[in-house]
């Protein structure tokens, strides 16, 4: 575990640091443009769609309506009529919270089935230039792996660079749920990888997680959620040192959260700049979200963990040979993210990181990072182990307070 030294001439150089840091990234990289989904995007279209649609008689609730209302409206339809809706409106229905899962399940398969025929079909037009090209072709695969069998889709939206989360488990049924939340350069190309970047990738981190935590507790039901439906940064650029994209995604996990089934706790595993954005939804996520577990952070976004206002407890782990260790915790007007999470005066309980392979190996099997994470998701706090730094962790466990 890194040591930390909190005099004033370090404060100072951490300072400056930052501030060189702002500057480098102002003039190598500027503002990462954010796609803007403009009038022709297919989940625009779908939604003007369903806008003007209606069943037995009645309109259709507006996309936006709360979660509660929405399961109002599909519990009272026939299964018949649920399921046209969905058939019609696979863009929308899909990623509808309050909607049934298996029916955003349903929708998300013919949504993909749909977007990877436009895909098919783009790879073949001859006014795509080699780079679209190639791109169309790349999207096409990621669909047809993504419409495997026995693959389940909470979320799904072709649209710019794209939104997806996949399930592991039945979310119905759980008893204890874990989301995994990504950093940047997360999108639907990025969704999954293989080879020896398996476990880095969203979809990677979420089966590794859901596997650990069956071995950790087997007669536990679990579900684990990978989600990756939010706009996240573009490498590491300006909308990395800020909290513009975070607060956005903020608002979407709040709602995901919220609709979910049942009652089970849930667990949050925020990795990288992912708990940027878990430190922005804090405050506003439910009751039932019991632990927010942060890994190779920069920064929730607070100086400590009383000023994420959760009743939720906060871990964080670090491996020391994560480079995020050398970026500034320091937050100057606006840019950079504020406290060290693994610091202990930020009050988390501090974690071992145990054999975690750098920034993105902390869901690799076997690893002590990835054993505390499945502890943490399957409600075994006696089985975590606590990092050297924090004396107070295990106190802290036992004693079972929030922070």
């Amino acid at each position: 575990m890194t040591s930390f030294d909190s005099s004033p001439t370090l404060t100072a150089w951490r300072a400056l640091l930052a501030i060189a840091v702002v500057f480098v990234m102002l003039a190598t990289t500027g503002w990462t443009a954010v796609r803007h989904q403009g009038s022709d995007e297919p989940r625009t279209v779908a939604l003007a769609s369903w806008a003007k649609g209606s069943i037995a008689g009645g309109a259709l609730p507006p996309a936006d309506a709360p979660p509660y209302k929405l399961a109002h409206f599909f519990a009272a339809l026939t299964s018949t009529q649920r399921a046209r809706l969905a058939d019609k409106y696979p863009l929308v229905v899909g990623n509808l919270n309050g909607a049934p899962v298996t029916l955003r399940y349903r929708a998300n398969r013919l949504a993909l089935q749909q977007a990877r025929t436009a895909e098919q079909e783009r790879v073949h037009d001859s006014r795509l230039s080699p780079d679209g090209r190639a791109e169309a072709v790349r999207r096409a695969d990621r669909f047809r792996s993504m419409l495997t069998a026995g693959r389940h889709f909470l979320a799904f939206d072709p649209s710019g660079r794209g939104h997806a989360a996949e399930v592991f488990g039945d979310l119905d049924r759980a008893a204890r749920i874990s989301v995994v939340v990504p950093g940047v350069d997360t999108n639907l190309l990025t969704l999954e990888r293989t080879g020896s970047k398996t476990n880095a990738a969203p979809v990677g981190m979420a089966k590794s997680l859901y596997a650990a935590e069956h071995s950790a507790r087997p007669g536990v039901r679990t579900a684990v959620i990978a989600w990756a439906d939010y706009t996240a940064p573009v490498g590491i650029g300006m909308d990395a040192a800020l909290g513009n994209l975070a607060e956005r995604g903020a608002v979407r996990l709040d709602a995901l959260v919220g609709a979910l089934p049942g009652a089970a706790p849930v667990s949050l595993f925020c990795h990288s700049y992912g708990s940027v954005l878990c430190g922005v939804a804090a405050d506003q996520l439910p009751a039932r979200v019991t632990d927010i577990a942060v890994a190779g952070s920069p920064g929730m976004r607070a100086d400590n963990a009383g000023q994420l206002h959760t009743r939720a407890r906060v871990w964080a782990m670090r491996d020391h040979g994560d480079w995020i260790a050398d970026v500034p915790n320091l937050e100057v007007g606006g840019l950079g993210h504020g406290a060290d999470p693994v610091d202990p005066d930020f009050g988390a309980r501090i974690v071992s990181a145990g054999d975690a392979v750098g920034h993105s190996g902390y869901f690799e099997p076997g690893t002590a990072s990835l054993g505390n994470f499945a502890a943490i998701g399957v409600g075994a706090y006696s089985s975590v182990t606590c990092a050297q730094a924090d004396g107070l962790c295990h106190e802290r466990i036992s004693g079972n307070s929030t922070v």
